[in-house]
């Protein structure tokens, strides 16, 4: 304790004991600024460094974004130099301003022109229409000629001039009037005109030819026995009547005197005389067909006459036959058809005014109207 003693007090300064221990407070006050001066000192110290920092960050963006950008200004220059490179091209394939000039003025011709033929075809078209429709109004109505003589086809006949009435109607012109007028006279006449159905009696007249082999004779063939069974010892009965069927071939007793007596007809002539009576009803279809009356009442005669020869007049299908051969006699075959010769020239009439009214002047064609009126008014007396 002695000997350590002195070395502390070695060590450790000694404090005057004339001064007064207030001087030891003023050094304690003065380390607290210091310390606060320090600790204000690194936090401006760590927000400069913290606003360094974030700089830093910020201008690391900027130059990232001004890269970008520029990247970007590299592609849209690319683009539009591809754009141009595009646009350069097209331009010098585009015609010059003379070429165009040219172009225009073709194309402004070409117009008119083309509006200049579609007038003219307009009108064209709207003419040829009409005097189309004329043409196959006349063309219908010499259709209808023909029918009349050729086939006597009334009903054709009646259709195909109503035909041309319905478009001479159409045209809705009044010199018209005229034509029209022979047209419905020749109508009228048709419709009065009695049925005539050839077709009809064609088809009746050949069920009556397959009538004709189930008819009977007026003398009826005898047939004779397949076999005649002899015996030696037949009786003499059996005999008799054996010799009886045979003299029945050659005799024959007719009970009726008062009817005219004719000869017998073997099979063969029964034959012939089907045929006769098939061919009369076969020429009376011909004369049906082709309209030929005296043809067709002809043969009727002859084939009624050739029932009343020849077959039994007591039998019910002879008796049948000959009624129905007499009803047909009375068809006709033919009726008196009306003449188209004036509707025809009518019509060519009315068409050879509508083109010469085409080819006038409008003041001209003006006055031609007058005659027709006259014409009309004849017409109406």
């Amino acid at each position: 304790m002695s000997e350590t003693a002195p070395q502390i007090s070695e060590q450790t300064p000694q404090i005057p004991v004339d001064q007064p221990p207030l001087a030891v407070a003023p050094k304690a006050k003065g380390r607290g600024p210091a310390w606060l001066a320090l600790l204000v000192g690194l936090a401006a110290l760590g927000a400069g460094g913290w606003s360094a920092w974030q700089l830093y960050q910020q201008q690391g963006q900027a130059a990232q974004q001004l890269a970008q950008l520029r990247q970007a200004g590299e592609a849209a220059q690319e683009r539009v130099k591809a754009s141009e490179e595009h646009v350069a091209k097209r331009l010098a394939g585009l015609p010059t301003a003379d070429e165009l000039a040219t172009q225009r003025d073709l194309l402004v011709s070409l117009q008119g022109e083309q509006q200049r033929l579609a007038q003219s075809l307009s009108g064209l078209l709207g003419k040829s229409r009409e005097d189309w429709r004329l043409a196959e109004a006349e063309h219908l109505l010499r259709l209808a000629m023909l029918r009349l003589s050729a086939l006597q086809d009334v009903d054709s006949a009646v259709a195909l001039v109503q035909g041309a009435d319905d478009i001479l109607r159409a045209q809705n012109d009044p010199q018209a009037f005229a034509a029209r007028g022979e047209l419905i006279k020749v109508l009228e006449a048709l419709r009065s005109l009695p049925q005539v159905d050839r077709s009809g009696l064609f088809l009746q007249l050949a069920a009556l030819r397959g009538q004709v082999a189930q008819l009977q004779m007026l003398a009826p063939e005898y047939i004779l026995p397949a076999e005649v069974q002899s015996s030696v010892n037949a009786s003499d009965s059996s005999r008799w009547e054996a010799l009886w069927e045979e003299l029945s071939r050659y005799v024959r007793i007719d009970l009726h005197a008062d009817q005219d007596v004719r000869p017998q007809l073997a099979g063969q002539s029964l034959a012939q005389v089907r045929l006769t009576l098939a061919l009369a009803l076969e020429q009376a279809q011909w004369g049906a067909l082709n309209g030929e009356q005296e043809v067709y009442r002809q043969a009727l005669a002859s084939a009624s006459e050739v029932l009343d020869s020849y077959f039994d007049r007591d039998n019910q299908a002879v008796q049948a036959m000959q009624k129905r051969i007499g009803e047909l006699s009375g068809q006709k075959v033919v009726a008196s058809m009306p003449k188209l010769d004036d509707a025809l020239t009518g019509l060519q009439a009315y068409l050879k005014r509508r083109e010469a009214a085409e080819l006038m002047p409008e003041t001209e064609a003006e006055p031609a109207l007058e005659p027709d009126v006259e014409a009309i008014e004849e017409g109406g007396q």
